[in-house]
């Protein structure tokens, strides 16, 4: 085949492929398997809040849904300690200390929540996560992140040395049908895909 014949086959495949996405139900499908249903939270020594994204002090949407979930979870009563992780820009009020404020305005006391803003990966958070929580004898969290990046997170809280009880949060619905929709569910599959390729070709996992 020649080079010109290859590059049609190649566009013709990614024409293909860009249809199936959008007009199709292939990236609902691919979010179940690549998604395990969520099993009901348990109780547990703390609550881990994964950081998202904070933006001159303003929480991102998947940011705010994780910290509601992570403070629904503790007027639940399933653990004592809520943890709020998330960096910030110097000088800007980091996403862990914008996420503590929003607890204690619903009602979490200021003794039962712990900021970090130290973790820029999730690898990190896992490692502060430990520094902040083993002394304490605190290894069985209740882990808060988005339904799509909890195998990996838990992966990494599991080898830091915790016992991990799953919370996802659904960030983006698997059940969309618009094909605008789709391609989002789509690219934040093939971004979380990606992410757990370069972790294992690290060996983080």
């Amino acid at each position: 085949m020649s080079a010109r014949g290859a590059l049609r086959g190649i566009g013709g495949a990614t024409v293909a492929l860009f249809a199936a996405l959008a007009f199709t139900p292939l990236s609902n499908g691919l979010h179940g398997v690549l998604v395990p249903p969520a099993a009901p939270p348990e109780p547990a020594a703390a609550i881990v809040v994964l950081g998202a994204r904070v933006d001159d002090g303003v929480l991102s949407n998947s940011s705010l849904r994780r910290a509601l979930e992570g403070v629904v979870l503790f007027r639940q009563g399933l653990a004592p300690l809520l943890v709020m992780l998330g960096t910030g820009s110097r000088g800007k009020p980091s996403e862990a200390d914008v996420r503590v404020r929003l607890a204690q305005d619903l009602g979490v006391p200021a003794t039962a929540l712990l900021a970090d803003p130290r973790g820029h990966t999730t690898r990190d958070e896992a490692r502060v996560s430990w520094e902040d929580l083993a002394p304490r004898g605190m290894r069985r969290i209740l882990l808060v992140t988005g339904s799509v990046h909890m195998p990996r997170a838990a992966a990494l809280f599991r080898r830091a040395g915790f016992e991990v009880v799953e919370a996802p949060v659904e960030e983006i619905s698997s059940g969309v049908g618009g094909p605008q929709a789709r391609l989002d569910l789509a690219r934040e599959l093939l971004r979380e895909l990606l992410a757990r390729a370069y972790y294992r070709a690290a060996g983080y996992l």
